[in-house]
């Protein structure tokens, strides 16, 4: 290698500054792609000291999606500095990756005309993410800051309402008309590329009112002779309507396995897109709030403090408290009884105990069920028979365990009679409410997800006690 040659010295600093990013990122992360503690502790070191040089290099090296995880796991008082160390095109790409919680705290210390700048270099989708957890005054600053076009495009698509197809899409899309060529529309796409996304997988033919007729995928384009007209090459495409609730569209890209799919107004004329990626984030939003929701608890973020915790978590501890009232009731009125038989206070939480266990497993695989689609009015009535005949079979093979076990223990056959045959009652019970609850509440227009396990448990529980001391007091006292 020539040393005097200025090419050849600057392809050797480029090498080596890569070879460099590769190693800080390797000792990052690590197997499990997890951001490695001690790389976490050299970063807040670095930003104590106040080695800006030092605190680039080693953020610099990650990609967006681990720079957004660090931001996560180093304390508040941290991410401001960190955030200005950060690149405008790092930046661009950080700002959809974070939390929203998060992001929140992050663009407090940004100045808007630097939000403006990189939200204006993000696909609409991610602009439109950003700007939308802003308060309303930061965000109209911010708007104010960007170019006219921009503003309004912002504007237009904040104008849609949350969690809807018109939130989630992108503006920018491929589209070409009917009788264009391959070649034509590849020379399409390769002049007008910064007009259109970043990325895309179709391209959408179009008849004159800018409605879409079909999809031409893109390998399936790059594939075809430049003289194709596309009319030979189009297949049929899912529209995705523009006031479609995110969920629903998450549904459709399942159940059809979309990469892409046109987002289309009131007309049917197409104004944007919706891709995999989005799907991605729709799922995994809507699965964290179903279990969240199946525990009774919010997503209140990792910063959360205590009293927004608490906050959070407080209400439906209140509403279980009732319906832990209701089961005492039941437990009140055969409190004659207890006092008589000592046995039945010892062997009470084994009825309610395992029929609760039995409902939320019924529970979650019903509220599974209504979220993908796989329970409806129309099969519902052999779900529920299914479900029944389950708690039936789990009732008996558990009561014979249990019926032998208390009547060995107690010497008492009449004993093990009775509370075998109060545990099949309970989980037949448990398997019926675990199902009918949900449905019920989900044919009501509500969230099955939110409110079925503290009905659920309280069936289970009141069911378990009224069954086991009703019938020893019928037949034992």
């Amino acid at each position: 290698m020539n040393r005097d040659d200025p090419s050849a010295a600057g392809a050797a600093a480029a090498a080596k500054a890569r070879s460099d990013r590769e190693a800080i990122e390797d000792f990052a992360l690590r197997d499990d792609y997890a951001l490695n503690p001690t790389f976490v502790r050299q970063v807040m070191d670095a930003a104590d000291r106040g080695d800006s040089a030092r605190v680039r290099e080693l953020v610099g090296a990650l990609r967006p999606a681990d720079v957004a995880d660090l931001m996560g796991f180093v304390p508040p008082a941290y991410r401001a500095e960190l955030i200005a160390d950060l690149p405008r095109e790092l930046l661009v790409e950080v700002l959809p990756e974070l939390d929203d919680t998060i992001r929140d705290e992050v663009l407090d210390a940004v100045s808007p005309a630097r939000i403006a700048e990189a939200v204006s270099d993000l696909d609409s989708d991610d602009a439109a993410a950003v700007l939308e957890d802003m308060e309303d005054d930061q965000r109209a600053a911010v708007l104010a800051a960007m170019s006219a076009p921009d503003r309004a495009a912002m504007e237009t698509a904040l104008a849609y309402p949350e969690d809807t197809a018109g939130r989630l899409m992108q503006r920018e899309v491929m589209a070409a008309p009917q009788f264009w060529t391959v070649g034509q529309t590849i020379d399409h796409i390769r002049a007008d590329r910064d007009e259109l996304p970043e990325q895309f997988f179709d391209v959408y033919v179009v008849d004159p009112s800018y409605k879409p007729i079909g999809e031409v995928g893109l390998s399936r384009l790059l594939r075809a002779p430049r003289d194709t007209p596309l009319a030979e090459l189009i297949r049929p495409v899912t529209e995705i309507d523009v006031d479609q609730d995110q969920e629903e569209v998450a549904y459709v890209f399942e159940k059809y396995n979309l990469i892409s799919a046109p987002v289309v107004d009131d007309g049917g004329r197409l104004i944007g897109q919706i891709t995999v990626d989005d799907i991605v984030d729709v799922l995994q939003e809507e699965n964290q709030e179903d279990i969240l929701a199946l525990a009774g608890v919010g997503d209140v973020g990792r910063d959360a403090g205590v009293f927004d915790i608490v906050r959070s978590r407080f209400p439906w501890l209140v509403v279980n408290l009732f319906t832990a009232l209701l089961a005492s009731l039941v437990i009140g009125a055969f409190q004659d009884e207890i006092g008589r038989l000592v046995a039945l206070a010892v062997l009470m939480p084994v009825v309610a105990s395992i029929g609760g266990n039995a409902g939320t497993q019924a529970l979650t695989v019903a509220v599974r069920s209504l979220a993908t689609r796989e329970l409806s009015a129309a099969n519902s009535v052999r779900i529920v028979a299914r479900e029944i005949a389950v708690g039936l079979i789990n009732g008996v093979a558990f009561a014979v365990v249990i019926g032998l076990v208390a009547a060995l223990w107690f010497r008492s056959a009449e004993l093990g009679g009775v509370i075998a045959a109060a545990v099949t009652i309970n989980l037949t019970a448990a398997a019926l409410a675990g199902v009918l609850v949900p449905l019920t509440l989900h044919r009501m227009g509500r969230d099955p997800a939110v409110s079925s396990p503290v009905f659920v448990t309280a069936t289970t529980d009141i069911v378990g006690f009224l069954s086991f001391l009703g019938l020893a007091s019928l037949l034992l006292l």
